[in-house]
């Protein structure tokens, strides 16, 4: 995994097992895709971060603006009627929740001026979600119905190492089982958090160090499957740590920001994974399109509810 950049080379001794990829549907170069959510009949929700679009993408690739957000958007997941929160900042760049409803029109759920950066989001309930703060080091609880937010832990494993720093540290987040787990890119971690059975946390302890995850996703047998965002990369980390690297560049997957699990038939055990081209930290080859790419996994995704 050669890099020019001068990165820490967390992943030269890591086995390469690429698995069987192949570009959905591309977009132009200097397009940052961030995020992603499935619906049951297959179509891809994604969002444009730095122009407040979310795109809709059926299985075979054909694109459509689902919504427009006046601001950026960065997070997405589904309520239980198929409506869909997302994270990002309003015109004034406040943080903000949105409401997206399937018709495409968008109502603002919550704005969060205490928040800095609001970034991966998932269920904790049914109408119950969590969002990673990736400036403040923190996760907020957002409840969709009331509609309101709290803070659900802040903690200094949540947090950068400085506040100059522009990578985000908590970033992508998901459950599996009686644990959350959270990405924090800036410090190269991948944390648990114990949930207890009131949904409320314990202590943060480290999963994996020298990783460099953005969002990602879980199969049923535990095992996660991260974007490497900047290293160009998607890698599975095992339940027992062990990290096998299943995408590179030469898979489509330059400046991959996330992951998700298909959910229809024929689509439940492959992995589509959201690029920037590498806008963040270009290859040598300079920036590319930015890609929807499935990879073929062999496991069936864990429900995110």
């Amino acid at each position: 995994m050669g890099n020019s950049a001068g990165l820490p080379p967390i992943y030269t001794d890591k086995p390469i097992e690429l698995a069987p990829a192949k570009i959905i549907t591309s977009f132009p170069v200097n397009t940052f895709l961030e995020n992603l959510a499935i619906a049951p009949d297959g179509t891809i929700f994604v969002s444009n971060h730095e122009v407040g679009k979310i795109v809709r993408i059926t299985p075979d690739g054909n694109q459509q603006i689902h919504a427009t957000v006046e601001g950026k958007v960065s997070g997405l997941a589904f309520t239980t009627n198929g409506d869909l929160v997302a994270t990002g900042w309003n015109a004034d760049s406040i943080p903000v929740v949105s409401l997206v409803k399937s018709d495409g029109t968008v109502e603002t759920l919550l704005t969060l001026p205490d928040a800095i950066f609001l970034n991966g989001i998932t269920p904790l309930s049914d109408t119950q979600y969590l969002t990673a703060d990736s400036y403040r080091g923190a996760i907020w609880l957002i409840d969709v119905v009331q509609p309101s937010r709290s803070i659900w832990l802040e903690h200094p494993m949540l947090a950068r190492s400085n506040s100059e720093s522009v990578f985000p540290a908590a970033n992508g987040l998901k459950r599996f089982g009686n644990f959350l787990y959270v990405s924090n890119t800036e410090k190269m971690l991948l944390l648990r958090i114990p949930v207890d059975s009131t949904d409320k946390p314990g202590e943060p302890e480290i999963f994996v160090e020298q990783t460099n995850i953005d969002d990602f996703a879980f199969d049923v047998e535990g095992n996660l499957y991260g974007a490497t965002h900047i290293y160009n990369s998607v890698v599975r980390i095992a339940p027992d740590h062990s990290t096998t690297i299943i995408a590179q560049a030469e898979s489509g997957v330059i400046g991959s920001t996330a992951v998700a699990f298909g959910q229809s038939k024929g689509n439940r055990t492959a992995i589509y994974i959201v690029t920037n081209g590498g806008m963040f930290l270009p290859p040598p080859t300079g920036i590319v399109p930015a890609n929807v790419v499935r990879l073929e996994v062999g496991k069936t995704g864990y429900s995110l509810t």
